[in-house]
């Protein structure tokens, strides 16, 4: 288990992660939005206001496959848990699915009225979640792929962040509005309303790999980790700068327990999950670092950076 309660120790002390680049990879023209790893590893997907989703070799940093067919630019991607498709979101208002198999368009799911700005795959790879401009969260089922099953009027701001827990049966969505909203999948009734004092706006959110806790990244400089059940912010990790971005925060597993994010002075920054501790700050990206992807098998950092960069650097941790 990630985390059991708010102000457990570690029980052994590892070595602080000492990560260095070991591939710049370069290919997309405009700012990179999203970068994702396959479930098994071997594969690094990411996505561009260049309109393009790109396909890379993980480990060898080659460009493997693009993907045309969104009319303006990409906002996120998310791998089905079988690795076998993957799905974009678009500003042009549509979620494409892509087959690996094929190396093709699978389906184009239409309904959102604006900007589609987030999308993930439930465990069972049968639903997809998206967000949007228009302020909801919309359910689809992926098979049928017509229109989406259920549409959540979620919030009074952009929705800039939706994910499934590790067993699928609730939604977690985040706003401009401040607000990170906990869902019941199956009847699409809202469970839980997580508001902070400040009331900040919330730029991304993700379940704790054992589902008791939720990540999340706000244009306050600052990462919470809530136990959703009773409400309560059990930690905070600051040090990066996150006023005007959505940036992406992720958990690491592979060697010790860590917060990694982007940052919009241009480094990756790395906390201790329990002591909040700042461990490592990544330099090297030469403008904001949008987004940050872990591997899901060893101590690999995707990151990357918008206009004056447009690079996807690999970190490996060689601690």
């Amino acid at each position: 288990m990630l985390v059991e309660g708010p102000v457990e120790k570690q029980e052994t002390l590892r070595p602080k992660p000492s990560y260095r680049v070991k591939f710049i990879l370069s290919g997309h023209t405009m700012a990179i939005s999203s970068l994702k790893f396959s479930p098994d590893g071997t594969l690094l997907a990411s996505s561009a206001a260049d309109k393009l989703v790109k396909i890379w070799d993980a480990y060898t940093g080659e460009i493997l496959k693009t993907y045309e067919g969104h009319h303006e630019g990409v906002n996120d991607v998310a791998w089905s848990n079988d690795g076998e498709f993957l799905a974009s979101a678009s500003d042009d208002k549509s979620i494409i699915i892509w087959s690996m198999e094929l190396g093709n368009l699978a389906k184009t799911l239409r309904g959102h009225t604006n900007f589609v700005f987030c999308v993930n795959f439930n465990p069972r790879s049968n639903l997809l979640v998206s967000g949007g401009y228009d302020e909801t969260v919309r359910v689809w089922d992926v098979a049928r792929g017509t229109a989406s099953l259920k549409v959540l009027p979620a919030h009074s701001d952009p929705v800039t962040a939706v994910g499934f827990n590790h067993d699928g049966t609730l939604i977690v969505s985040c706003s401009m509005d401040g607000l990170i909203r906990i869902w019941d999948s199956d009847s699409g009734q809202c469970l839980k309303t997580l508001v902070d004092d400040d009331n900040p706006i919330c730029s991304h959110v993700k379940f704790s790999p054992n589902s008791k806790f939720i990540l999340a990244a706000t244009q306050d400089s600052t990462i919470r980790l809530w136990n959703y059940q009773n409400s309560r912010c059990v930690k905070t990790y600051t040090g990066h700068a996150n006023r005007t971005y959505c940036l992406i925060t992720c958990f690491s597993t592979a060697k010790g327990h860590y917060v990694v994010s982007g940052s919009e002075d241009s480094k990756i920054y790395i906390w201790d999950l329990q002591s909040r501790e700042l461990l490592q700050v990544l330099e090297g990206h030469r403008d904001v670092v949008l987004a940050v992807a872990i591997h899901p098998v060893h101590a690999i950092i995707a990151s990357a950076s918008m206009e004056k960069d447009l690079t996807i650097r690999l970190w490996h941790d060689e601690s």
